[in-house]
């Protein structure tokens, strides 16, 4: 059978391709490898699914740091409120919690999920479930797609959202890549990103601070010069092989890239205090211990930050549990807080891509036309999603970037392949 858009891949950018597709009259298959469509979606934003992100444009884009710029084109055409207004006109109320998360009103994905199925269905897109691809064969007029079992379908538009290689349990296993390199294309090297890291430093391997959760802390990346690449302010959690939470997940791919650049590792400095000056915190407990001589130090600097943290640093400098405020130098308090304000640790890995939420690397966005997702190299040919060399954080900027470069893709393909078949 003929169509004029084949998408691969029933992610949240495949999805929004094959629906964008129908709805400009393009005649449209959806092939899905897995049981289910939007099994990232399903679990996204820990099951509630955050499916855009309502801050300025601007802001949006700098929380896509890789190659978030590429998408200023196709922001002029469907952007992240765009995507609201999509989701709402479909029934699917959406609410905005911190930092600009959108979330569905009945804190449940599957009434996003259901909502794009029921879309789908409603536009007639023909949805096949258990249908791997094998390889696809591109040439002049059509391309052909063969499945696994041996079946072949042409099609005058592919689009590929086969995603990336994070999280392969929901499909993701990089089956796109193949497809991209045969018609021409550079697939920049793939990198785990939003991932946890590894430590080798005596408190991961004693477990001295494993199961340490601290709050809105600032976790820094520093470069060979010890400047900090990047700071980000947020929570973090220690734990039996390195550091974890939504700080050292947005760090990662900093890390990570300075390890691809042949670092053994890399420096992190940990504030556990942003909002108090290192000075003044210094001025105000050396006050506190001239005020009470008799007092156990430990009593009197308690409640400062977090009592694992902080029993930590005092034994770090040799500050026993029973030590009079009398009896602990000027030096050491310095020390202290030093230890508070610019704990550093050395980090020297991550875990692997499949254990990453996001992928880094993918199809090159230079061979990528930005405001139609088209090949440069391939007639016929569209990517969207994950496969793309782009990521963002989490937070909403990762769906936002899938679903406005699919609904692009499926656009387009669609358009093309209309003009070609004249109707």
């Amino acid at each position: 059978m003929n169509y004029d858009v084949i998408v691969i891949g029933g992610g949240p950018s495949g999805l929004m391709a094959a629906i964008a597709a129908a709805e400009h009259g393009g005649k449209t298959l959806l092939l899905e490898k897995g049981k289910k469509l939007g099994k990232k979606l399903a679990i996204s934003g820990g099951g509630r699914c955050n499916v855009t992100n309502k801050l300025p444009q601007e802001e949006v884009i700098k929380h896509i740091p890789g190659n978030g710029k590429f998408l200023y084109s196709a922001f002029s055409v469907f952007n992240n409120y765009d995507i609201v207004d999509f989701f709402e006109n479909m029934g699917v109320g959406l609410k905005e919690e911190d930092h600009g998360r959108m979330f569905p009103k009945s804190n449940s994905a599957k009434s996003v999920v259901d909502a794009l199925v029921n879309k789908m269905e409603e536009l007639g897109i023909e949805v096949k479930l258990n249908t791997p691809v094998e390889a696809v064969h591109y040439d002049e007029l059509e391309h052909t797609v063969i499945l696994k079992d041996g079946k072949k379908i042409t099609t005058k538009s592919i689009v590929i959202a086969a995603g990336g290689k994070a999280v392969p349990h929901t499909g993701s296993t990089g089956d796109g890549y193949a497809w991209a390199k045969k018609a021409g294309h550079t697939i920049t090297e793939l990198y785990p990103t939003e991932v946890a890291l590894k430590s080798d430093e005596e408190f991961i391997k004693n477990k001295s601070l494993q199961g340490l959760s601290l709050r809105d802390v600032a976790l820094s990346v520093l470069n060979k010069r010890n400047k900090p690449i990047i700071t980000h302010q947020m929570d973090m959690i220690f734990t039996h092989f390195g550091v974890s939470g939504p700080a050292v997940l947005r760090c990662s791919q900093f890390v990570v890239k300075e390890l691809m650049r042949g670092r053994e590792i890399v420096p992190m400095v940990l504030d556990a205090l942003p909002s108090e000056n290192e000075e003044q915190l210094f001025q105000s407990i050396m006050k506190s211990a001239a005020e009470n001589p008799k007092k156990a130090f430990k009593n009197v600097i308690k409640g400062v930050a977090p009592e694992r943290f902080l029993t930590y640093i005092l034994e770090q400098n040799k500050v026993s549990d029973e030590q009079k405020c009398a009896n602990v130098s000027k030096e050491t308090i310095r020390s202290i807080v030093h230890g508070l304000k610019k704990f550093t640790f050395y980090v020297n890995g991550s875990l692997p891509l499949e254990k990453a939420f996001v992928t880094g690397g993918g199809v090159s966005i230079k061979e990528v036309v930005p405001n139609t997702m088209q090949s440069k190299r391939m007639h016929g040919l569209y990517f969207c999603g994950e496969i793309l060399d782009i990521h963002g954080y989490t937070g909403g900027y990762n769906i936002t970037s899938a679903l406005v470069t699919g609904r692009l893709a499926g656009m387009n393909a669609a358009l093309d392949a209309v003009s070609v078949t004249g109707r």
